[in-house]
């Protein structure tokens, strides 16, 4: 199947790399017409060019940013269909080691970043009465955690509380307001900041025994932009091959 969103405008937040470059991908092969938004300015516009769509640099901790956002979006088709936002940050950092300006930061990022670009959709969407919001949130935090992710699962946890507040408060705009919860995804940032032993690790906790890829979270988040998931709404898809199933390490059945 093709075309699920053909000409539906969307706007995608944290696209230059990663999970959010394979959004801003799947999107494109199904039609969607794009406008991607980022703090990265050079790889924004490397990926914007890349899926022929339009480009901003945004900080989404700031309300400005993404009003600015939206604004290029209804100023170039005259409408937003869906908001994707993917923006996030998640410095590894003890609790005991957080400070209070370290706290707020990775709060302003992914918290009161997806409120922001909620609240700036809102306007359009509403006045439409139609629309699609989406929030990247993860299964570290609402599920598991780790140490030196204490902040980063305070906001994944508290995304997922707003997707679904915002889904009861918009729902009679025919507003859907859903989420993914992506396990471990093999991106840029993983490459770098962790070694092979921590890669190796997470493929053997993961039943179908290795990590995802930005289009394994992508092709869920197309699912529930498109028609198909026209009555979803507040709820989140965990994408991460079985990763919470396992009650221990001795889980592995081989097959004869």
């Amino acid at each position: 199947m093709a075309g699920r969103i053909q000409d539906k405008v969307a706007l995608i937040i944290g696209a230059a790399r990663g999970i959010g470059k394979g959004i801003a991908q799947r999107f494109a092969e199904e039609g969607a017409r794009l406008v991607l938004a980022d703090s990265e300015d050079e790889a924004g516009q490397a990926t914007a060019k890349e899926f022929g769509a339009l480009f901003i640099h945004t900080d989404i901790s700031k309300m400005a940013d993404a009003e600015a956002a939206v604004a290029l979006a209804l100023n170039k088709y005259g409408r937003l269909d869906i908001i994707v936002q993917n923006a996030g940050i998640y410095p590894w950092q003890l609790i005991e080691n957080t400070s209070p300006e370290d706290w707020d930061r990775v709060m302003a990022v992914n918290l009161r970043g997806s409120f922001n670009a909620a609240r700036a959709a809102l306007v359009p969407m509403k006045a439409q009465r139609s629309g699609s919001m989406l929030f990247t949130s993860s299964i570290t935090g609402p599920h598991v955690t780790s140490p030196g992710h204490g902040h980063y699962s305070a906001t994944k946890a508290g995304i997922n509380g707003l997707i679904r507040s915002a889904a009861l408060e918009f729902s009679g705009y025919g507003i859907t307001v859903n989420g993914v919860e992506p396990g471990n995804i093999m991106t840029e940032a993983i490459q770098l900041h962790r070694g092979p032993e921590f890669i190796k690790g997470m493929e053997e906790s993961i039943p179908l025994g290795r990590l995802g890829t930005p289009r394994d979270v992508a092709n869920a988040f197309l699912f529930l932009a498109s028609d198909d998931a026209a009555y979803i709404t507040g709820t989140t898809i965990v994408v991460d091959g079985g990763q919470l199933l396992p009650e221990g390490k001795d889980f592995r059945l081989v097959p004869p």
